[in-house]
């Protein structure tokens, strides 16, 4: 049973019931506010507490110091992990946010984002996502697990280090360590479990791959650098161009500002290479054998960039659909921008009054995992639409709600009928051609169906 159908307090309970506070009294105070914002999502305290003893008791949680990230977040992190231990395929999709709390008053000890003048926080997610089948265009079909870790951090300027050597930069602590560090945590997957590291180019350099080969994790990133090879071939761009094409496909592009959701189609090289290993204090490191794939598109429409990746892979490419769903797999990478959609649009994590940096991210901690729960109750109405849901999990009374409001499927409930009827509540139209909704109907609408539940068991109180 997915815990995205879980009642918000039992939810809760499951989710921070472990968390190590230093006292049980905090802990439960923790699980009521979890379980609050669950309820009421928005990103801000007053509009998830009524009661102004709760409001002042939630106030006083996050005005602890001691009280970190890592203290509220590690059951998640934990279960999640211990859920891709089981026998199969994980995606593990990584990617940095910028959460953006410039204009507030007070807020001085945040770091910069952007181009130095907004003020804010960096996050880093790694979103544990469960293969579960394929379609016939090779692409996954896959179910949200949770975090498999998570990283919240300021950006002081430096203006020292500017003036850095390479040596320098090289021996000091570095954001770009944080990329694929969580195996440097959790370890590998233990047989018969396979875990695919997927990240973009921000994440091609030499420690992610060497990384993910110490533990046994496979590899999707996309290349950005022309890298110095060994062998007859000097840089891998003369590879690829040298490389046969393996075939074509389509590609299915999202809409972005800017440019339409479109299908490309698109040619495939693939070739086997081996990089160079670079200079670290210490002395060169070792080589790195990989596969590079090439996806360029053609006969792209005019006036659009086409498409252009260059994927270095650990996963074979002997055959021509284990390359397809190499690409497939790339070209989910979009869940985790799903992920940021979700913390932002959907729980309103911007949205905080909060002023000291240390409350912010502490309350950003709780949020990243009520996001999670709001994203999977889109992707179960997506990759299982027809499965029943346990109405005792969703609620009896939430579904008596929707009933009479909608009237009830002739199937039943599923995900998908209920995903919409929850959003028609938030103000989704539903019509036929309109697709699954979006963050803002679907948590509104939640946010309703929780109110009127709340009003009904006050009625029966009194």
């Amino acid at each position: 049973m997915s815990t995205t159908l879980l009642p918000p307090a039992q939810w809760a309970q499951l989710e921070f019931a472990l968390s190590n506070l230093g006292d049980q009294r905090r802990t439960k105070r923790l699980v009521n506010i979890a379980a609050r914002l669950a309820e009421n999502p928005g990103g801000t305290l007053p509009q998830a507490f009524s009661d102004w003893a709760e409001l002042k008791a939630a106030y006083r949680f996050f005005d602890q110091p001691k009280i970190g990230w890592d203290q509220i977040a590690a059951p998640h992190w934990e279960r999640t992990r211990t859920a891709c231990r089981e026998p199969g395929e994980y995606l593990l999709i990584e990617d940095t946010s910028e959460l953006d709390y410039t204009g507030g008053v007070g807020r001085e000890d945040l770091g910069v984002i952007g181009d130095g003048h907004g003020r804010g926080l960096f996050l880093h997610s790694t979103l544990a996502v469960k293969t579960e089948a394929w379609n016939l265009e090779q692409r996954p079909e896959g179910i949200v697990l949770g975090l498999f870790w998570q990283q919240c951090w300021n950006r002081r300027p430096n203006a020292q280090r500017k003036q850095e050597s390479r040596a320098q930069l090289l021996r000091r602590p570095r954001e770009s360590q944080r990329w694929a560090a969580a195996w440097e945590l959790a370890g590998g997957p233990p047989a018969g479990s396979t875990w695919i590291y997927i990240a973009d180019r921000e994440s091609d350099f030499y420690e992610p791959i060497a990384r993910c080969q110490q533990h046994g994790v496979d590899f999707i990133i996309r290349g950005c650098q022309n890298r110095k090879l060994v062998g007859e071939w000097g840089y891998l761009r003369e590879a690829l161009e040298a490389a046969p094409v393996r075939g074509q496909m389509t590609v299915e592009l999202r809409s972005r500002p800017g440019q339409e959701a479109r299908t490309a189609i698109v040619e495939v090289r693939a070739a086997a290479v081996i990089s160079k290993g670079p200079y670290r204090p210490g002395g060169y490191q070792p080589n790195l054998a990989f596969n590079v794939i090439e996806v360029r598109e053609v006969n792209g429409p005019e006036g659009v960039d086409p498409l252009h990746w260059i994927l270095l892979t650990s996963l074979s490419c002997k055959r021509w659909v284990e390359v397809q769903r190499i690409i497939g797999r790339y070209a989910s990478r979009w869940w985790i921008e799903e992920y940021h959609k979700a913390l932002k649009s959907g729980v309103g994590v911007e949205e905080s009054q909060l002023q000291r940096a240390y409350r912010i991210e502490s309350l950003v901690a709780v949020l990243s995992v009520v996001a999670v729960r709001l994203l999977n109750a889109k992707w179960l109405a997506r990759a299982r639409p027809d499965e029943p849901i346990d109405a005792p999990a969703f609620g009896g009374q939430a579904l008596k709600i929707l009933a009479k409001r909608f009237g009830k499927p002739k199937g039943g409930w599923t995900h998908k009928t209920v995903l919409v009827a929850v959003a028609r509540v938030g103000g989704f139209i539903g019509r036929r051609g309109d697709g699954l909704p979006g963050w803002q109907t679907i948590w509104r609408g939640w946010q309703r169906l929780m109110w009127m539940c709340q009003g009904l068991e006050i009625l029966k109180q009194r």
